[in-house]
């Protein structure tokens, strides 16, 4: 199994040209579920699991890795759908998200694709808040669901996006600071919203790259600059139809986009995101999710550009 992940390093090139690669996996079942192989450091059969007392259902224990003990998360469960009857048969994806590793329990783990971020579309509406899907793609004419972790994990662990101290922050003109928020995940807006909204900011949200540069070109129309609605932008990496690096590279090439502040928000973490940064021209990088940190940096982005 650990050749499946062979070789992830050299696939660093796909990041910045609106690609990626997922890794495939099922809960049981006909239906196959998708997640970043740049979040994944290990896929392993899994091993015996030491159960917690009154640990979270979902949680069906921990496992030492390496001399690092995580905890092993039923995702199956974690979405709704009935608990794995045998970890023992199962396997553990081995994941780094917002800045934690954890293992997912899944049934069985298929292989790992080339896809591009176009090809990945948002879920159909209507699915409602109890919905775990944060994205849809088609693989040999079969659906593949990937699921939001980030809320599960918020629902697991919990996050607040109380600020201390909440400062109210506005611009030079006494004005209120507009923000653009681009994630596709729900859980993931709401938190950088609630924020935001702690330093009495604006904010407008966007699903997706495509649909934040759709909001950008309707602002600017033929000859406004991007600026004069908006004072900065806050953008996950990972999104459907076009992902953050890609919608920073196509701000920073438009002459009525180009100076607005740019900060990347992202669950993907480490010294490769923060190259990412400078390549594509974003000014600062945030792991998720930390009230504090990104209300800070926030505001630091803002005094270095001479906003506030």
């Amino acid at each position: 199994m650990a050749s499946l992940l062979e070789g992830v390093d050299q696939r660093t090139n796909l990041v910045g040209e609106n690609r990626l690669e997922l890794l495939l996996f099922s809960l049981g079942g006909r239906q196959r579920f998708g997640i970043n192989v740049f979040k994944v450091q290990e896929v392993i059969q899994c091993p015996p699991l030491t159960k917690l007392a009154q640990a979270n259902p979902i949680v069906r224990g921990i496992a030492n890795m390496r001399g690092n003990t995580i905890s092993i998360i039923d995702l199956s469960q974690a979405i709704g759908r009935r608990p794995q009857p045998d970890p023992q048969k199962c396997f553990i994806i081995i994941t780094e998200y917002n800045r934690s590793v954890q293992g997912f329990l899944v049934h069985s783990v298929d292989r790992i694709i080339n896809v591009n971020w176009e090809d990945i579309k948002a879920p159909p509406k209507g699915l409602g808040t109890n919905s775990y899907m944060t994205a849809v793609t088609d693989v040999d004419k079969e659906l593949v669901e990937i699921i939001d972790v980030e809320k599960i994990l918020a629902e697991l662990v919990g996050t607040t996006t109380d600020i201390e101290n909440p400062e109210e922050v506005t611009s030079k003109e006494d004005k209120i600071i507009r923000v653009l928020v681009v994630d596709d995940s729900s859980v993931a807006r709401n938190q950088i919203k609630r924020t935001l909204e702690q330093m009495s900011m604006s904010c407008t949200l966007a699903k997706n790259g495509r649909e934040a540069l759709d909001i950008l070109k309707q602002l600017v129309g033929d000859s406004e600059n991007v600026t004069t609605h908006l004072d900065a932008i806050i953008s996950d990496v990972e999104m459907p139809e076009m992902d953050g690096y890609t919608l920073t590279t196509e701000i920073r090439s438009n002459p009525q986009m180009k100076d607005i502040p740019l900060l990347l928000h992202t669950s993907l973490s480490g010294v490769f995101n923060k190259n990412m940064v400078q390549k594509v021209g974003a000014d600062k990088f945030v792991p998720k999710f930390n009230a504090e940190e990104l209300s800070s940096e926030v505001r630091n982005l803002l005094e270095d550009k001479g906003l506030i």
